[in-house]
């Protein structure tokens, strides 16, 4: 049997689970196979491998902890992640966006402030009462004739006012065609991200970016998440989920790390240095009345409790739109105040994942 260090996996964020804590300390259980008997050494520490498999606890104190195996001649290593707080957080993003900033081109002197406009309105009432920051993942254009680049700089102040709980990044290029990225290759997206986030920079300034976002659909090549990664963003969210035995809305990550990352917070590609974060709740898929019970079930698993991604779609908040859910701001309250209650913190993953 060979030397190989099995769990926990290559990149994982590691949670308490994984081992025990000692104040802020993670003793982390590594767990692996070696030859019978085979006396085994993990970062330092001596363990039998007591018919070919060992056990042994590991301190994690740094964000990127190496955890390296040796048995003999053969060596083994995996590197293994915590997040840089320790309190159970959350990150609240929207997909899809692109009406509210049509809205405000259109009709400018309508908006003496950004908040004017119900939509940012209501998500600026959440930020006061449960001190909520949101991001807002966002198209080029909404094709019927409005694109970024009809956005006045009129708020372009207030953006900047408002910058530590109010974000903006690119989303896609448009809402149709479905997975638009399935298949595009690293010119293409890096394209589609620079135009998007070039007019962010002028109507909104530097200071509203985001490092992390969701690309529509969650689907992408490894060459288009790596067009990202090298205009610097940090991470990706998405459903992570296997369809039978097919990822879905699992971006390029083949059957068994999507698996793995299905029970897990999030998920770091090193070869690509991305994040992967697992989304909890897709607020707009549940009734109000069953947001606290979905919530319960992801707190169950103690893997998936200290980051919760949640996240909504604008077009649900649109009495025009046929995707229109009168009771979508309730869906949204009822999200915000299990996490609230439950005493979770607001924040941007880039604060939280290194």
């Amino acid at each position: 049997m060979k030397l190989a260090l099995t769990s926990p996996h290559h990149g994982d964020l590691l949670s308490a689970a994984d081992g025990r804590m000692v104040g802020d300390r993670l003793y982390l259980t590594a767990r692996g196979t070696a030859p019978h008997q085979g006396l085994v050494t993990v970062n330092g520490l001596p363990v039998n491998a007591d018919g070919g498999a060992f056990a042994v606890e590991v301190p994690i104190d740094e964000p990127t902890t190496r955890v390296v195996a040796t048995c003999g001649d053969e060596r083994a290593s995996i590197t293994v992640h915590r997040p840089l707080t320790g309190d159970p957080v959350y990150r609240f993003s929207t997909d899809d966006n692109i009406d509210w900033l049509r809205d405000l081109a259109a009709d400018a002197g309508a908006y003496g402030s950004l908040f004017d406009h119900p939509y940012l309105g209501f998500w600026h009432d959440l930020h006061t009462r449960y001190g909520l920051r949101v991001q807002h993942n966002i198209y080029w254009h909404d094709q019927a004739g409005f694109d970024l680049s009809h956005m006045p700089e009129r708020w372009r102040g207030e953006f900047a006012d408002h910058a530590d709980w109010l974000r903006l990044t690119f989303h896609a290029d448009a809402d149709e065609p479905a997975c638009p990225y399935a298949t595009a290759g690293y010119d293409e997206v890096g394209a589609d991200f620079d135009r998007v986030t070039n007019e962010i920079m002028r109507f909104a300034g530097e200071h509203s970016l985001s490092t992390f976002t969701t690309l529509h659909w969650g689907t992408a090549t490894a060459e288009g998440c790596r067009a990202l990664a090298d205009r610097g963003m940090k991470g990706l969210a998405g459903y992570f989920h296997l369809h039978g035995d097919q990822p879905a809305v699992a971006y390029h990550l083949d059957a068994a790390t999507t698996a793995n990352l299905a029970a897990r917070d999030a998920w770091h590609d090193a070869e690509l240095g991305l994040w992967f974060v697992k989304h909890d709740l897709v607020a707009n898929c549940w009734l109000p009345a069953q947001v606290r019970g979905q919530l319960d079930a992801v707190w169950a698993n103690p893997h998936r409790r200290q980051l919760m991604e949640v996240m909504i779609h604008e077009q649900y908040f649109r009495p025009e739109k046929r995707y229109y859910q009168p009771d979508v701001k309730q869906r949204v309250i009822e999200t915000v105040a299990w996490l609230d209650e439950h005493g979770y913190r607001s924040v941007l993953w880039e604060e939280v994942l290194v």
